[in-house]
């Protein structure tokens, strides 16, 4: 099966960050941060990376590749 990567960006109060996350779509990419991080605001990072929407080489499963460190933080 094809997997996607996508960036969400996850949100509390003030507090912001971005993970990257491969999945069998868009919708399940959401539903695995939305689980992970419950009581967040969650929304897919635009535009999407079309160069690496598709992953060439997907793991074994779904889940968070990487957290992304932004390029800077604004007050």
């Amino acid at each position: 099966m094809r997997k996607v990567r996508v960036s969400i960006e996850v949100r509390n109060g003030a507090a912001c960050f971005r993970v990257a996350v491969q999945a069998e779509s868009i919708r399940r990419a959401m539903s695995l941060v939305a689980r992970r991080y419950p009581d967040h605001d969650i929304g897919v990072k635009f535009p999407i990376d079309s160069e690496g929407f598709f992953v060439k080489e997907p793991p074994a499963r779904a889940g968070i590749a990487e957290f992304e460190q932004p390029k800077k933080m604004v007050a």
